[in-house]
């Protein structure tokens, strides 16, 4: 019994060894442009600017027929016009519950518009997170929205967040 235990194992330790044969490898270059990641702080932010006018004009293009007329809710979440948050069960806009913008920034380029993810520029991102921002009355609309500009834009609902990993957080720790 023993004996054919050993040699299961042995025959069977090859096809393990070989994987699944899942996938291709990627190359450094296919791998490096999913790296988009946006930090809090800004870090990551690529290049590039937008204004609320500019943004404006692709929402009604790209994102009206899911996020309604001025951004106040179709078949998909409103972007603006709820009150401050008082219950867990509240809705959640921009505004009241998003704590970092450069996270709004972040979400729109790697998931909007859903049917054709990333296929927005660096700057009709920028330009439509401008428009959302200027709409909850968060920035002017005159604004520019780049990389300086966008971290500094101190969300409401920012300290209503507990950070679980500051230390992962660039530049969270100095508001603890």
């Amino acid at each position: 019994m023993l004996t054919r235990s050993v040699l299961l194992m042995l025959m069977a330790a090859p096809v393990l060894a070989a994987g699944p044969n899942l996938g291709t490898p990627l190359a450094h270059g296919e791998l490096a442009a999913w790296d988009i990641h946006i930090l809090p702080d800004g870090t990551g932010l690529p290049r590039g600017s937008g204004t609320s006018a500019q943004g404006a004009a692709i929402y009604a293009q790209k994102c009206m027929h899911c996020h309604g007329e001025g951004a106040k809710g179709g078949v998909n979440a409103a972007l603006v016009g709820a009150p401050p948050l008082n219950s867990i069960d509240a809705t959640k806009t921009i505004a009241n519950f998003w704590p970092y913008s450069t996270t709004i920034f972040d979400f729109i380029r790697r998931s909007m518009p859903w049917q054709q993810p990333r296929s927005l520029t660096d700057d009709e991102v920028y330009a439509l997170t401008a428009y959302i921002l200027a709409m909850n009355k968060l920035i002017g609309e005159k604004d520019v929205m780049n990389a300086q500009t966008l971290p500094k834009v101190k969300m409401p609902n920012r300290d209503g967040f507990i950070l679980r990993f500051p230390d992962k957080t660039p530049g969270a720790e100095r508001d603890l």
